[in-house]
């Protein structure tokens, strides 16, 4: 099982003069789900070598065992610190493909074609695709193969208006998750603010929070495995 994780390379959060990027937790839980599974994993992010990581997400009341284990982890922090160009891969390569949250997927990879490809491309193939937290907004651009939005009529979740307002980014966001999943026509849904909550309809697997990735990789890891690859 060889499995693609794409990170942002996006670190300015709006116009606020802070940063931004992708969540820990949300790279770390899912990260030793899937190796502790066997799987190959390879990152990569649009820009490529180390993507930022968000700031808050190392702070103390954020950090979990797997994000103090991915830390101390050298393979996995130099792996990191190299990821590949998203625009070297081909989704041929790979048994499935995980997109990790944070503000920063929200200005880079929900506007990135290459980004847009990769999905539509692997969902396709009949290989899964995870996504989390903030990155279901990846999915605003992608298509069906008859051009309808990818996510109409699929059940969906992602960070919720509620928990954007909790962390007061609701105006700062370009766009929040939830109306846009709402918008294009996915069925969102959602269960209380920061609890675990993942949707997995056909091969589209997506988790609302930071505490929906490792269940989330859990699933994907199911999926896969359903598939015999």
């Amino acid at each position: 099982m060889k499995v693609l994780i794409v990170l942002t390379s996006h670190d300015e959060l709006g116009d606020t003069g802070r940063k931004t990027g992708f969540w820990l937790e949300e790279l770390a839980a899912p990260y030793y789900r899937l190796t502790e599974a066997g799987a190959e994993i390879v990152l990569a992010s649009p820009k490529g070598g180390q993507p930022p990581l968000d700031p808050k997400s190392n702070e103390v009341d954020f950090q979990t065992d797997e994000t103090r284990r991915f830390e101390a982890d050298p393979e996995a922090t130099r792996a990191l610190a190299n990821t590949v160009r998203l625009d070297s891969v081909s989704a041929d390569d790979f048994d499935a493909v995980f997109y990790p949250g944070g503000h920063g997927p929200l200005w880079d990879l929900a506007e990135d074609t290459v980004s847009a490809r990769l999905i539509e491309t692997t969902l396709r193939s009949g290989k899964p695709v995870g996504l989390v937290c903030h990155a279901p907004g990846v999915l605003r651009h992608t298509v069906d193969e008859d051009g309808t939005p990818l996510v109409r009529g699929k059940n969906v979740t992602g960070f919720a208006n509620t928990e954007e307002e909790a962390v007061q980014l609701t105006d700062v966001v370009p766009f929040l998750v939830e109306d846009e999943l709402t918008e294009l026509g996915g069925v969102y849904s959602k269960t209380d603010d920061w609890q675990p909550y993942v949707l997995q309809d056909g091969l589209l697997i997506t988790g609302q929070n930071p505490a929906s990735s490792a269940p989330a990789a859990d699933a994907l890891i199911e999926l896969v495995t359903k598939g015999g690859v």
